[in-house]
């Protein structure tokens, strides 16, 4: 004996039906979130571990290269030495091309191994030292100040 399609599709609308009707089951938990860090409310038990973790994996190592221990019984001794050196030098400018030297006209001086021009230009003036020796030239530009 057949049953017919509508008797089936009916069966199958009210077991549905039922099933939709009865009460969901569900199983939940309360989902808690815990620090680890002690900086954010972590364990502090966590700290001296998660430090030898950064340690061992920073690659950036610290150098006394860099000034952060400064000395200033040192850096007052590397002033005074340049500040005597820069009053021997204006002297012996002064001594070598009088008071009244003008870095304004056009010279060239030769001390030692070095020849140095003086150039004044539109731009400024333009100080050319070249070592007769190695072959070395550095130029310094001092631009002028009225524009």
């Amino acid at each position: 004996m057949k049953t017919p399609k509508n008797i089936i599709t009916g069966i199958t609308v009210l077991i549905g039906s039922f099933l939709l009707l009865l009460p969901n089951i569900s199983n939940a938990q309360q989902l808690v979130y815990r620090p680890i860090n002690p900086a954010f409310g972590g364990n502090p038990y966590n700290y001296q571990w998660l430090m030898s973790s950064a340690n061992t994996q920073n690659q950036h190592k610290e150098s006394s290269s860099y000034g952060y221990q400064r000395d200033p019984l040192g850096d007052f001794q590397q002033s005074l030495q340049r500040q005597i050196l820069s009053e021997l030098t204006r002297n012996l400018v002064r001594d070598r091309f009088g008071s009244d030297f003008d870095l304004n006209q056009q010279n060239s001086f030769e001390f030692g191994e070095f020849s140095i021009d003086v150039t004044p230009g539109i731009d400024g003036v333009t100080i050319r030292i070249f070592n007769i020796l190695s072959g070395e030239e550095t130029s310094i530009t001092i631009p002028n100040i009225n524009g």
